[in-house]
């Protein structure tokens, strides 16, 4: 069994990534809303491949030995947990049971140590479960990209009643308000421009070769506005500059993040005879002058 393949994500993919794909595929293919014969041992098999590329430690013994280095107990179900008794109930989305001792029906969390981890491990943070507490409702929300960042009160129906959110800055997918008797967790729709990873952005700006080649200076969108950045003469493709200060505001710690904007050189279409003449004459200039 490949758990990159299992989850969809590849051998490179970050650990928000890998949380992203195994929140995906857990909506998708858990039991209580998916039933086909397949969901089941689906839902498993995406339980055990993050359990596995979650943990860093896990993860490195993966791809060094492969998946036979878990195989041996350390993902069967059944059998006895703490509890003493068959149960269940539902969060969110989610429904869950579990038994002990006796053989009692109980469903296989694919190598999470017990129900409760499951959403300990798929919502981050600590277990909302406390100390094997009933588990809270939960309702997802989902919100724009300047939205999380900037910050909005949003208006919702639960249980009949019309409530507004306030949606702090800085959250981002899979970070839970409490609010009031119920937890909230935030979905974030992607942007055209901004790719943001934790409480940096990211962004691709595109220059002229005269620009690269002899510098000066653009204007780039920022989630804080407009900024003017410098080009360097003899900026390459690629180059990637830091606005600091001008990303995400961290939930936690204060302060922002960072904008990276990467460099991309448009190499021009069209060239005149005479623009040609000069690029050749500038590409001989160079080879005299050890620039290319």
């Amino acid at each position: 069994m490949d758990y990159y393949k299992v989850l969809g994500v590849s051998k490179s993919a970050t650990d928000t990534e890998i949380k992203k794909a195994y929140r995906k595929l857990a909506l998708e293919y858990h039991p209580d809303r998916n039933k086909s014969r397949e969901a089941e041992a689906k839902f498993k098999e995406i339980n055990k491949a993050y359990e596995v590329l979650s943990d860093p430690k896990k993860k490195q013994t993966y791809d060094s030995i492969g998946h036979q280095a878990f195989e041996q107990g350390a993902y069967t179900g059944g059998g006895g947990g703490p509890f003493g008794s068959a149960s269940g109930g539902r969060y969110g989305p989610f429904t869950y049971t579990y038994s002990t001792g006796g053989g009692g029906p109980g469903f296989d969390f694919g190598g999470f140590s017990d129900p409760f981890e499951i959403f300990e491990q798929f919502f981050g943070g600590a277990s909302p479960f406390g100390q094997r507490q009933q588990p809270r409702p939960a309702y997802s929300l989902n919100i724009d990209f300047m939205e999380a960042v900037k910050g909005s009160a949003k208006k919702v129906t639960i249980d009949g009643k019309s409530q507004t959110i306030k949606i702090p800055p800085g959250v981002d997918s899979g970070s839970r308000i409490r609010f009031g008797d119920y937890d909230v967790i935030v979905d974030v729709s992607p942007h055209q421009k901004f790719r943001r990873e934790g409480s940096d952005v990211i962004t691709d700006e595109e220059i002229s070769f005269s620009q690269a080649a002899l510098g000066g200076q653009i204007e780039v969108e920022t989630v804080e506005g407009i900024v003017k950045l410098r080009i360097p003469s003899g900026t390459q493709p690629d180059t990637v500059i830091r606005l600091s200060g001008k990303g995400v505001t961290r939930l936690r710690g204060g302060g922002h993040g960072d904008h990276y904007v990467r460099i991309k050189v448009v190499v021009p279409k069209g060239l005149t005879n005479k623009q040609k003449e000069i690029l050749r004459e500038l590409e001989e200039s160079g080879k005299k002058k050890g620039w290319f």
